[in-house]
């Protein structure tokens, strides 16, 4: 750690002092977090707050091993196991040599700390820290660590002053813990810095910080032996199982041995990639990268197995895993580091899924932001379900997959800490601008909606893999109320409020609107990644699309609040071209940004935040010339290889191989290529390439060839609403007495056995104005209505349509779009009263005909209100005569309240 402890590691080259070499770091973050015990060899006297000044050129590193030679004429090399790490200090000849333990020196501080001197050639103690990006959590580090040779002298330090010869430290900070957050959810924040927003959860608040030096020293003799060996184990359970650690992963004072084994390691994982060609610029740049995108996550297990649960409580891995991790950086990595680590490393990423499991069976959520044990709800949306899906399309498959599609599912429809905004989702689609959220670090509301239709989608995904049809079209349908925060007029996505009316004074490039999380409005309107077809015909067509692209790609730098490349709501863009027919541009493009944001400098690898290696893992997929666009799918997006050759050895032992003929920095444009030799004309990846392998081959050229990959069935993927199956995506009816069911977004919904007396079950017939319709034939508490968000529904029939249903905060009017066999389509106007006309105010509007009526509602505390409750039928709109209907797509929008359609009627 440097003197300025820069947030992303506490590590700034532009430093030119040491202030210690921390047990526990982690890559690249937007706030403090580790740097837990910094450890600095001194000489001379005791000085708590000492530091070392140090130059570049007597520095040097690589995986497994860092050296520096600082001023003192201390040389410092580090190496480490999994849970253990071993230090060669070697000091001038002196007789005062010394280790200061800095235990106050975490990165976000410490609330308490202990020390304890087991011997002359051992010490041990803990620390506790945490409150990531101003959270409540926190999480207490054990070590113990050992000498080559005794020490002649110790002592300890405080605000007080010097402690000779004590050999027990234990200080605790007092004061009244704070629970309010500092930050309105109201308020934006800047790109790679996030902050808390709103009130911590239940339970938690910001701990007190003990003030002033705090820490322990160790004296060593080296006018005989220079050299001073320290190993140290770590655990997040005890003292005892750091020592066991040690004990097992490190027993012996071996530098050069323990440096080998990492070494063997790490060139065993970054070597499931090797690349042929280009240059040593290019290769250090990929390699690099490729290691810093698999630091993370953290083993956070000993080797006996136990690990600190995130209620606290000590576990044991569970049987045919090997490890517990920790350290998810949820909004970060599903964009491409998880995928990453489940192609190369799916043993790691399998238990990593399984945590996650374990994190919801033993405290009631799938881990968004996990610091060590403890979570910080940090960022926004619902991450862990597009990683789950992610690491089982890439390859990750040995985790009880059923149990955790069943908690992603449930988190997605039952309101908590994770998803504070679900409710909203059932009504009006989106999550409001000026809704009300409570805890936990809720902000962003356009952004947070975006991100929710991600996580629905990577549900549906999971659940197709899995053979779970109903849960495939439940998600994938909601997955599309994006286009209730898509703005037609402006084509851009929106801050919008609960009554349907767009925030005033809307500005596309602005950085400060607070709907948006650390980017603009133009950066994520591109956000829908798993439908880009839908998107772009949303914008008015591939034309509209690719002028979008053309505009916010035109900067890198975020410059006119255009593309940002070192922070990861921009880094899908680019791929996008490949959606609208121009998969030159996405070459071109991503070659561009791989020239001007990485290069082999010490701050070239995006000149943001690495968070926790998506970025690098970002890089890596560019320069094998692919892009895992789509969450939850082995769908892979094709730009072009910066490499003449890469081999990727997959988990199968099967490896699939990149050419890329003619490869240059001034030839990414695809001239032709060909799979497995037969020629290949998509704009993406067979999605057995990560699984069976193969070989695909590239002519690479300076020039662009505008035509390859360009015609529309050549786009990858675009996943808009199920055409088949149910797809209801709202729950409805719920029965007397129970709750769950949300029918307005308030927790109100029709009862069931107030239908029943009404002569409405599942799968009966209900008339109304001469029309038949069949009530829809669910169990009650599933979903059961459509919330229209532009959905298309296969219907059959002529002459005329009809529907059921009723609005919620109505009455509601928008435009569905009839689709026929033969092509054509004819828009229809859907109106619907409200279910309750107003809590009785109101009257059924024009066009509806009263179908069901019930003289109650059950609410969301269990317990009947008293108003009437209704079901409207539309008049029959006439069709185009001589026409057959082949579906029906819902409105996108209405000018007030939610449309909820029970049912559709041809007749």
């Amino acid at each position: 750690d440097t003197s300025s402890r820069p947030d992303g590691g506490g590590y700034s080259y532009n430093d030119s002092t040491i202030t210690g070499f921390s047990l526990t770091h982690v890559s690249g973050p937007g706030c403090g977090a580790g740097g837990d015990v910094p450890v600095l060899p001194t000489t001379g006297s005791i000085d708590p707050t000492a530091t070392d000044s140090f130059s570049h050129s007597q520095e040097s590193a690589h995986a497994g091993y860092y050296a520096v030679t600082s001023s003192n004429g201390v040389e410092t090399e580090l190496t480490a196991t999994t849970r253990t790490g071993l230090a060669r200090f070697t000091f001038p000849s002196t007789t005062q040599a010394n280790l200061v333990l800095k235990l106050n020196g975490s990165q976000n501080a410490d609330s308490a700390t202990s020390f304890n001197v087991v011997s002359s050639t051992e010490v041990s103690g803990s620390v506790t820290s945490g409150h990531f990006c101003g959270a409540g959590n926190t999480y207490t580090l054990y070590f113990d660590m050992q000498f080559s040779q005794p020490f002649s002298n110790n002592g300890t330090f405080t605000p007080n002053g010097l402690h000779p010869h004590a050999r027990h430290l234990s200080a605790r900070a007092t004061g009244t813990p704070r629970r309010t957050a500092p930050v309105s959810p109201r308020t934006a924040e800047r790109p790679d810095h996030p902050v808390y927003h709103g009130a911590l959860p239940q339970g938690q608040a910001h701990s007190p910080r003990l003030s002033g030096p705090n820490g322990a020293y160790l004296t060593f003799d080296t006018t005989s032996n220079q050299t001073v060996l320290a190993k140290v184990g770590v655990s997040f359970v005890s003292v005892a199982n750091a020592q066991s650690n040690l004990s097992a992963e490190n027993p012996n004072f071996d530098f050069p041995a323990t440096k080998a084994a990492t070494e063997k390691e790490w060139n065993s994982l970054l070597g499931r990639i090797t690349v042929g060609g280009g240059t040593h610029s290019e290769k250090q740049v990929f390699y690099t990268a490729l290691y810093h995108a698999l630091l993370h996550p953290n083993v956070n297990s000993d080797t006996n197995g136990q690990y600190i649960g995130v209620d606290g409580q000590v576990h044991t891995v569970g049987s045919g895993h090997s490890a517990e991790y920790t350290n998810f950086s949820g909004w970060d990595i599903y964009r491409a580091q998880a995928q990453l680590e489940a192609m190369l490393d799916p043993s790691a990423a399998s238990d990593t899924a399984q945590s996650m499991v374990d994190d919801y069976a033993q405290g009631g959520m799938l881990p968004k932001w996990m610091e060590y044990n403890g979570e910080s709800y940090v960022m926004v949306g619902d991450p862990a379900d597009p990683i789950l899906a992610d690491y089982y399309a890439f390859g990750a498959r040995n985790f009880d997959t059923a149990t955790a599609l069943s908690d992603m599912a449930h988190e997605a429809t039952v309101i908590g800490n994770i998803r504070p905004g679900l409710d909203y989702l059932n009504s009006p689609g989106y999550l409001p601008a000026d809704g009300s959220y409570g805890c936990c670090n809720f902000y962003g509301a356009t952004s947070t909606t975006l991100e929710y239709n991600t996580a629905d989608f990577a549900i549906s995904a999971l659940a197709k893999a899995l053979h779970n049809t109903p849960d495939e079209a439940r998600f994938r349908n909601r997955a599309q109320d994006w286009r209730n925060v898509f703005n037609p007029a402006t084509g851009f996505m929106e801050g919008r409020n609960a009554n349907g009316s767009w925030e005033a004074n809307f500005n596309a490039q602005s950085g400060s609107d607070s709907n948006f999380v650390e980017a603009t409005p133009y950066i994520y309107t591109g956000m829908v990644p798993f439908n880009l077809a839908g998107l772009t015909a949303a914008m008015g067509g591939k034309s509209n699309m690719t002028g979008y692209l053309n505009t916010v790609l035109s900067s890198f730098t975020g410059a006119n609040g255009y593309a940002w490349m070192g922070n990861e709501p921009s880094i899908e863009l680019p791929w996008e071209y490949d959606y609208v027919g121009e998969p030159y541009q996405a070459q071109e493009t991503v070659r561009q940004i791989q020239d001007q944001i990485w290069t082999d400098t010490p701050g070239g690898l995006a000149d943001g935040n690495d968070d926790l290696g998506t970025m690098s893992a970002w890089y890596v997929w560019s320069a094998l010339g692919m892009y895992p666009e789509t969450p939850g799918t082995a769908d892979l997006a094709l730009g072009s290889p910066l490499f003449p050759k890469a081999v990727v050895t997959l988990h199968s032992g099967k490896k699939l191989t990149i050419n890329g003929n003619g490869a240059a920095d001034n030839a990414p444009y695809v001239q032709s290529a060909t799979w497995n030799g037969a020629a290949w004309n998509n704009a993406y990846a067979p999605t057995s390439a990560i699984t069976s392998g193969g070989i695909l081959t590239y002519t690479l050229g300076a020039s662009a060839n505008t035509s390859w990959a360009s015609s529309p069935s050549a786009a990858p993927p675009s996943y808009g609403a199920t055409s088949g199956g149910s797809g209801y995506n709202n729950t409805g009816i719920t029965n007397d007495g129970s709750t769950g069911a949300s029918f307005d977004n308030d927790g109100n919904a029709y009862s069931a056995q107030a239908l029943a007396a009404a002569g409405v079950t599942p799968g009966s017939s209900v008339s109304a104005g001469g029309t038949t319709f069949t009530w829809p034939n669910v169990a009650v508490g599933q979903p059961d209505n459509y919330l229209a968000a532009g959905q298309t529904l296969k219907v059959s029939g002529s002459g005329s349509i009809a529907f059921l249903g009723s609005a919620t905060n109505g009455p509601s009017t928008g435009t569905a779009v009839v689709h026929f066999t033969d092509g054509s389509t004819q828009s229809v106007t859907l109106t619907l009263s409200d279910w309750t006309l107003g809590g009785g105010g109101g009257s059924v509007s024009p066009g509806n005909t009263t179908a069901v009526t019930t003289p109650y509602r059950d609410t969301s505390t269990g317990t009947k209100e008293t108003v009437n409750t209704y079901v409207f039928a539309t008049s029959p709109i006439t069709l185009t005569a001589g026409k057959t209907v082949a579906s029906v797509t819902l409105p996108s929008s209405a000018n007030q309240g939610v449309l909820h359609v029970f049912a559709i009627t041809t007749g």
